[in-house]
């Protein structure tokens, strides 16, 4: 039992960190630590319990390049999309959609790293944001990976990384403000995971602050290469999940 608070502690530790420099990414992070040594149900609680408690940190930090107009559309298409992720995913192949989104990750994230000018995306309006916004609410529906497609747009929008950091950041804590209440509603998070709530709280108090202090000084390049890492990483760990089951499937 000390040895899982310690996995806990190092987890948040890290993922708060990552979270507060980026503005996303506390959930890929933590369950490369805690997927190993927690049961599911009990990862599931902390990782959406770190992120919003992340979230709620840096929204108070980092305040710049927010603006509600720009951010609405967002949160009312993701808003939408939980409960579609969430009726979809009993009827849905939850191994080929990692695999897919996987593989999509992987391939076009460090092509986008190592062009000299990234593609811009100027049409759809706020219309195509509500969608991206959707789909990012039906995919948060269906295993938690809310940030990812949203992430990913707003970087072909070719938004400076203030603007882009308001959305994600912003949009991730209203979906997991959503997530939580519906987690306590229907009792996945119990009494019993308290004890392991009051050390991720404190354990990733301090590196969040420092990410987001680190996130004020690094220039767009830099913030882009770090937003597009991470993504590719989120590729790699889905395919990591993914392709062990489906090659288990075939043997």
């Amino acid at each position: 039992m000390e040895a899982n608070y310690i996995v806990v502690a190092l987890g948040a530790v890290v993922a708060g960190f990552v979270q507060g420099l980026s503005g996303f990414a506390f959930g890929m992070v933590a369950m490369s630590f805690w997927a190993w040594a927690l049961e599911p149900r009990l990862a599931a609680a902390l990782t959406v319990f770190g992120a919003l408690t992340g979230q709620l940190i840096a929204a108070v930090s980092v305040r710049r390049g927010f603006d509600a107009r720009r951010l609405l559309p967002f949160v009312l298409g993701g808003l939408l999309g939980v409960p579609l992720g969430v009726m979809l995913l009993p009827r849905l192949d939850v191994d080929w959609f990692k695999a897919v989104l996987g593989t999509l990750l992987v391939l076009w994230c460090p092509a986008m790293l190592m062009a000299r000018r990234l593609p811009r995306i100027a049409w759809g309006g706020r219309l195509a944001d509500g969608a991206v916004g959707l789909a990012g609410g039906v995919m948060g529906g269906i295993g938690g990976f809310t940030g990812t497609l949203p992430t990913l747009w707003c970087t072909l929008r070719g938004m400076d990384k203030d603007a882009q950091r308001a959305v994600i950041q912003n949009f991730n804590l209203s979906m997991l403000l959503v997530t939580m209440g519906t987690y306590l509603a229907t009792g996945v998070v119990t009494r019993a995971m308290v004890p392991l709530f009051a050390v991720v709280a404190p354990a990733m108090l301090v590196p969040t602050l420092l990410g987001t202090r680190l996130y004020t000084g690094i220039d767009e390049a830099r913030f882009r290469q770090i937003v597009l890492g991470l993504l590719t990483m989120s590729g790699v760990a889905l395919l990591a999940s993914a392709l062990p089951r489906l090659l288990g499937r075939w043997a």
